[in-house]
Parts: C-alpha cells; sequence; structure tokens
C-alpha cells in the first residue's frame, strides 16, 4: 500500500465513518454520468506514427498524472476537439524542449 499522509488519513478516516456528503445535485449528477457514459465509449482504434522523443514525453507527462499513455493521448484529443484544451503556463522548473532541433537517429545494431 502507498504511504499516505496526515491529511489524507484524516480525509480517508472521514470518508470511511461516512462523514463527507456529496454537494452535487441530482442533475449535475446525472449530467456528470451521461458525460462519462459518453467519453467512455471507445469504439474506433487509430494508429499514429509520433516521434521517439515526444512519445517518450507522453510517457513522461502520463507517468506523472498516474495514468496510461494511451489514455492521455485520447483525454487530450477529446479536449481538443470539444474546445476545452487550454494551453497551460510554462513551468519553469523543467528545461524546454527545442521542438526545432534535429534528432539523431538511433542505429539498429
Amino acid at each position: 500500500m502507498q504511504n499516505i499522509d496526515d491529511y489524507e488519513s484524516e480525509v480517508s478516516s472521514a470518508y470511511d465513518k461516512g462523514k463527507l456528503k456529496s454537494i452535487a445535485t441530482k442533475s449535475e449528477l446525472a449530467k456528470f454520468r451521461a458525460a462519462a457514459r459518453a467519453t467512455a465509449i471507445k469504439d474506433r482504434r487509430v494508429n499514429i506514427r509520433l516521434s521517439s522523443g515526444d512519445l517518450n514525453d507522453i510517457q513522461v507527462k502520463a507517468l506523472e498524472e498516474g495514468m496510461p499513455y494511451q489514455t492521455l493521448i485520447a483525454s487530450v484529443l477529446h479536449k481538443y476537439v470539444t474546445g476545452r484544451l487550454a494551453e497551460q503556463p510554462e513551468r519553469t522548473d523543467q528545461p524546454r524542449r527545442d521542438s526545432t532541433r534535429k534528432r539523431r537517429p538511433t542505429s539498429a545494431n
């Protein structure tokens, strides 16, 4: 089991004791359930080609978010087509990868 901090332990304990109550209305819950069902239906397969660097970066981001990288890609695409994809402010704690830089091909020896 993962180590949890004091706050997480407090929240978990409150949940287990039934002290936490939802503030969502029935209509909000119905809307969320419908959106979840519509989002969860994955009936088509798509194959795309990505550069190794981009795929590695996506996999790192997915690990940071705690999800499979395919799920992250699907989520980003869904947000884009629904107009909810917003640019995030640049983070100063990570160096920005120069997307114009040429990558050296890897040898297959």
